[in-house]
């Protein structure tokens, strides 16, 4: 751990009358991100706190803490439950904040009528997150682009699908002119839902804690302005919790009467364009499961890629229309590839 980090550590745990002596710092393990993350505990029960060590090397890590930062203190300001970050420096790249509990959304629901429960807390939270993070927010905080739009979709999450999944995970040929259209009448559609909310991006069960049935949101700084539809899709197509299609529906019937409680005339464009952003939050999860194993040789996440492709291809059933039939038959194909298979079989 930086000197520095660990030295601002203990002073404000001195500041907050707890002994910084006694004080036991455990690495948590990591997950998708090059950061690292302690957890630092004091005899005190109950007194704990997260360091999260980033070393700005180069303009993209920097760029990414300084959002982490400012997108971190306006959620905060809004009410939204994310972590208060207590000191900083940029200068090194590490933050002292908030614990906001050991349990994430993945492993909190043991039952059916718990998971029913978490969830219907968790979408209400993604309400208030997307309607009150928007307002006052200024795009020029976040760290790639400050809308989601459809250069986000061709380059971030369609091409990484070709690039990451198809070619380096799966070997194939990643340059397939017929797909091509299909994504742009993807991005295309997708693009024309209205994108004035606060969009998360990464909206999944790992990054959403739950601490004495509280709620709190993790892993913000790739927040930006965009639709609705994108985050819930997170939710509900998210690989680590496999939820039945029962499930995946009360959620999305719960979202739909959030709106309408909102909007009466706005149910009916979030309908039409969900399945597309759906679609996008699909093709970006298996670029990025690809490019973890086989990049940053987090071997773990390959388990999930089955369910992702198997999630991809009930989505594109959704969506009738010859504009991406190559793509749609591809991706019906891919589901019995010999690498597939052997996942699931390890899998048992």
């Amino acid at each position: 751990m930086n000197p520095g980090l660990k030295a601002a550590i203990r002073m404000w745990m001195k500041d907050k009358g707890h002994a910084p002596e006694e004080a036991t710092f455990h690495r948590l393990a990591g997950d998708g991100s090059r950061r690292i993350f302690w957890r630092i505990s004091a005899q005190e029960p109950g007194a704990s706190l997260i360091a999260m060590s980033n070393p700005p090397n180069d303009p993209a890590v920097r760029r990414e803490n300084l959002a982490y930062l400012n997108i971190g203190k306006h959620l905060r300001q809004k009410g939204i439950p994310v972590a208060e970050i207590y000191r900083y420096d940029l200068t090194s790249g590490w933050f002292i904040m908030e614990d906001l509990g050991h349990i994430n959304l993945q492993d909190a629901a043991s039952s059916e009528d718990e998971t029913a429960t978490l969830y219907e807390k968790v979408i209400d939270r993604l309400f208030r997150l997307q309607m009150d993070g928007a307002e006052g927010f200024d795009p020029s905080w976040c760290c790639q682009t400050g809308h989601y739009d459809r250069t986000v979709m061709l380059r971030y999450e369609a091409d990484y699908f070709k690039s990451a999944f198809l070619g380096r995970y799966l070997g194939l040929t990643s340059d397939r002119p017929n797909l091509d259209p299909c994504f742009r009448h993807l991005a295309e559609t997708a693009s024309r839902a209205d994108a004035g909310f606060f969009l998360h991006r990464d909206f999944q069960s790992r990054n959403i804690m739950i601490s004495n049935g509280n709620i709190g949101f993790v892993d913000w700084q790739g927040g930006r302005l965009g639709p609705l539809a994108y985050d819930l899709a997170s939710l509900i197509i998210d690989p680590y919790t496999r939820l039945s299609p029962a499930q995946q529906k009360t959620i999305y019937d719960r979202y739909l009467d959030l709106i309408k409680g909102h909007n009466p005339t706005g149910a009916g464009a979030f309908e039409k364009y969900y399945p597309y952003l759906a679609i996008q939050r699909n093709l970006q999860i298996l670029g990025a499961f690809s490019y973890l194993t086989q990049v940053m040789n987090k071997a773990y996440f390959e388990t999930y890629i089955p369910a992702a492709l198997h999630n991809l291809n009930g989505l594109l059933d959704q969506v009738r229309g010859r504009e991406i039939s190559p793509l749609r038959d591809l991706v019906a194909e891919l589901t019995s590839h010999q690498k597939i298979l052997d996942i699931l079989e390890r899998a048992g």
